[in-house]
């Protein structure tokens, strides 16, 4: 039984609606879920993934409809990468988005693979990267223009460029008990790579060592965080006894309805999330392709104040 590495990703997108077309529609990612975000309930929290909605497979959208856009820098979780069937994927990916109009960078060697790097709306760097991956264990969102064949079934790296490569490598080793598999260059920069023995995609983290550029700044159109997978509540807790050993800034563990999870700040900065991979979601039903019919779900806790939330939100 494989277990994932990377629980879920994280983006900040200025409209929530046009998220909704360019990932379930175009890239034919499941949606899963229209809810907000608990610590700012004005702003949308949009969930997609996998059939399953496992972790994995989740890549959620921040909706940021006013405040500054990124700027790009290092110390920053800088692409998601998602997982195809084959090299054949990458080329119908291309053409697919060429024809929709969406930045790309065509498809290009990457060490030992190809990737096919591009953009969404608001700049969020992306990669479809083929993966051998047991089409037993793959439960790709189908219906529409994309073939099963060519289908994006999950997530299978996330790259950050970061001043201190070691510093990172080391805590995610001692936290999380990843391992340095490969080094190698890549445009000028050492890239690192870390995964855990029988991660579900073979997943893994590219870490870009880059002095010179300035920090980044946050805003839209980067990734707000990366949360890395705690297989239980006791995995959980143990995270948090190692981040509280370290003096790492860190939340505390908090109830997200589907899962638990904690936040903090690793040695260069970058926000992690750690969540049990114990999740339920309860999949709107109505609306499927039209984002404003699909209802909004609220936490029990948020329930009696939907009246405003939604006069919010709309």
């Amino acid at each position: 039984m494989t277990s994932p590495l990377i629980h879920h990703v994280s983006v900040i997108n200025r409209d929530s609606r046009q998220s909704f077309e360019f990932y379930h529609k175009l890239l034919g990612l499941d949606f899963l879920l229209k809810t907000v975000n608990q610590e700012d309930m004005e702003m949308y929290h949009l969930f997609f993934g996998d059939t399953t909605g496992r972790p994995g497979t989740e890549f959620s959208v921040f909706e940021l409809k006013q405040g500054q856009a990124k700027a790009y820098g290092t110390n920053t979780l800088e692409c998601t990468v998602f997982a195809v069937p084959s090299e054949a994927s990458l080329t119908f990916w291309e053409q697919r988005l060429r024809e929709a109009g969406v930045f790309n960078c065509e498809i290009e060697d990457y060490h030992d693979t190809k990737v096919l790097r591009f953009e969404d709306q608001d700049g969020v760097q992306l990669g479809l990267q083929p993966v051998d991956w047991d089409a037993s264990d793959r439960y790709p969102y189908t219906a529409g223009e994309i073939p099963e064949e060519h289908a994006i079934f999950g997530i299978k790296a996330v790259h950050a460029r970061v001043r201190y490569t070691k510093a990172t490598a080391r805590s995610f080793g001692e936290i999380f008990g990843l391992e340095l598999t490969d080094e190698f260059m890549d445009n000028g920069h050492t890239v690192s790579v870390l995964t855990s023995p029988g991660a579900l995609f073979g997943q893994e983290l590219h870490l870009v060592e880059d002095r010179e550029r300035n920090l980044e700044v946050n805003g839209a159109g980067a990734i707000h965080h990366i949360a890395l997978n705690a297989q239980d509540d006791d995995a959980l807790l143990a995270v948090e006894k190692s981040i509280v050993s370290k003096n790492f800034h860190y939340s505390g563990i908090k109830n997200r309805e589907f899962f638990r999870s904690l936040y903090y700040r690793e040695p260069n900065d970058l926000l992690i999330e750690v969540a049990t991979e114990q999740t339920d979601f309860q999949k709107p039903e109505g609306g499927e392709d039209d984002f404003d019919a699909i209802p909004l779900y609220l936490p029990p806790f948020l329930e009696q104040r939907r009246g405003f939330i939604e006069s919010k939100l709309y």
